[in-house]
């Protein structure tokens, strides 16, 4: 049973097929699926759910603190299951992949006292870009005559 799941069981939240698949999908480690993604998992494991039981859901984990919203290039929400653990995240700028990580300092020790404006600050996001191994890997491979691919 995945940790998403036990949770929700735990809090006594009704748990009909169509959630119980929506959490499923849900499931594992650098899970951080769109809705539509989640949709199209969820029909492989159960045909008739509509897109609109997925969004509700969705918004219902949100609101329930299970889940939380991630935005990382300023257009898609994608939904992360990891609400209970603090980590911070890795975005690969070619691919969209996104890897959680857990900072060994604390983020908001790094700003300092003088950098705060008077804010009692509550709370860091920090959101680390790069490219991953495979989207590396891609652009280096050769392309045409010999030249790497652009």
């Amino acid at each position: 049973m995945s940790d998403l799941l036990r949770r929700l069981r735990a809090r006594g939240w009704r748990l009909t097929a169509q959630r119980r698949v929506i959490a499923e999908v849900l499931d594992g480690e650098h899970v951080h699926y769109t809705a539509d993604e989640v949709h199209a998992r969820a029909v492989e494991l159960l045909p008739e759910i509509s897109r609109a039981s997925v969004y509700n859901t969705l918004g219902e984990l949100v609101a329930l603190g299970e889940v939380t919203e991630v935005n990382t290039d300023g257009r898609v929400r994608r939904y992360d299951p990891n609400a209970h653990e603090a980590h911070q995240h890795l975005v690969c700028s070619g691919c969209g992949a996104i890897r959680d990580v857990r900072l060994t300092d604390d983020p908001l020790s790094a700003l300092p006292e003088g950098e705060r404006f008077g804010f009692q600050v509550a709370q860091a996001t920090v959101t680390y870009y790069g490219r991953c191994p495979e989207c590396v890997a891609a652009n280096a491979a050769p392309g045409p005559a010999g030249s790497p691919t652009a």
